[in-house]
């Protein structure tokens, strides 16, 4: 085939691939923005289902959202103010150990060195720890120590740049979340301004379909997250398990994410049940009866009757679609992945099937 205009057809594909690379590179610096974004607008609709049930009480729409707005506001506070102090304090338990090491050790009580040699001498007598001592001193000796120090200083710049960002980031998606929760209704009438008007009523069905769909799925979430939480400290106060509100915020945080997410939290706690010194193989027992017996009612009786307004996902798409959200943004993405494909599953049953069927 001959074209007639060679070098025309070239500028117009070297163009076109220009700005397809442009375009890439532009969603790639942009792709935390957006990530601020896609979390406000899927937060967002989470919370209209709370508000339009607040205005069909009788509410106006901006009482709604002040009272949608503290109540999300109160529960994080509260958790904050849970888990903060509980940490605060196992930090300073931990300083006052190191500091009461130090001391004897300073005192000529405690000899770390002598110490460490008679234990691997008695818990493995058929080890040559002259040896490995001997290693560990050619291994010490052998370390460029200002180069340990820069990067052991680089370590934790970034890892408190890293906490800055996360605190930064938060507060950017609670704002995005806030206007966005605002004003969904003028969001959604521009939108749907954009389609045609022969199509736009089947549109905004759709729409209203899945945004509805999305909404109640991230509420029954978060109501069998609190569920779950509650019932956690509750029940791990009364058997003494150590540090009972802690455990409860990560019952409540894992069972935010679906499919694996409260078998994982549950796992956690069990496991911390174990700690010599904090809880004891019988807690931990006691603990993981507890949980199976719970995975079970939430399966069989909790989940079906809270989600049973948001649209119902099969299995395997359910386990596709959380691996492929989460190798795509991490544990972000498994969150949202589930209602993603309902939403796919709504316009493959209502439109493509229809239409199929058509032909």
């Amino acid at each position: 085939m001959k074209l007639q205009h060679p070098f025309r057809t070239a500028l117009v594909a070297t163009l076109g691939v220009g700005v397809g690379v442009l375009l890439i590179n532009s969603v790639n610096s942009l792709s935390t923005i957006l990530l601020y974004v896609g979390t406000a607008l899927f937060l967002s609709l989470g919370l209209d289902p709370l508000v339009t049930w607040l205005t069909r009480r009788g509410l106006p729409r901006w009482a709604a959202l002040l009272v949608t707005f503290v109540f999300v506001l109160g529960v994080f506070a509260a958790i904050i103010l849970i888990v903060v102090p509980v940490i605060v304090q196992q930090i300073g338990q931990l300083v006052q150990q190191i500091q009461t090491l130090i001391e004897n050790v300073v005192e000529g009580d405690f000899d770390p060195v002598e110490t460490l040699r008679q234990w691997l001498t008695d818990t493995f007598p058929m080890l040559n720890v002259d040896e490995v001592f001997r290693y560990i001193s050619d291994w010490y000796a052998s370390l460029d120590l200002a180069q340990v120090g820069t990067a052991a200083g680089g370590a934790i710049i970034s890892i408190g740049a890293a906490i800055a960002a996360g605190f930064t980031g938060a507060l950017i998606v609670l704002i995005l979340t806030i206007y966005f929760t605002s004003s969904t209704p003028s969001l959604k009438a521009s939108v749907y301004q954009l389609v045609p008007a022969s199509k736009r009523e089947r549109f905004i069905d759709l729409s209203e379909q899945i945004t509805a769909s999305v909404g109640y799925y991230v509420m029954g979430q978060v109501t069998l997250g609190v569920i779950n939480g509650v019932l956690s400290a509750i029940f791990l106060t009364i058997i003494q398990a150590p540090f009972p509100a802690v455990l409860a915020v990560i019952a409540f945080f894992f069972s935010l994410i679906p499919l694996v997410g409260t078998l994982t939290g549950s796992a956690i706690i069990v496991l911390v049940c174990l700690i010599p010194g904090l809880g004891s193989p019988l807690t931990a027992l006691v603990a993981l009866i507890w949980y199976v017996v719970y995975m079970q009612v939430e399966a069989y009786f909790l989940s079906p009757r809270i989600m049973n307004r948001a649209v119902s996902v099969p299995g395997a798409v359910v386990v596709i679609a959380a691996l492929a959200g989460g190798s795509l943004l991490g544990l972000l993405g498994a969150l949202i992945a589930i209602p993603v494909a309902a939403s796919i599953l709504i316009i493959y049953r209502q439109v493509l099937i229809p239409r199929q069927n058509e032909l």
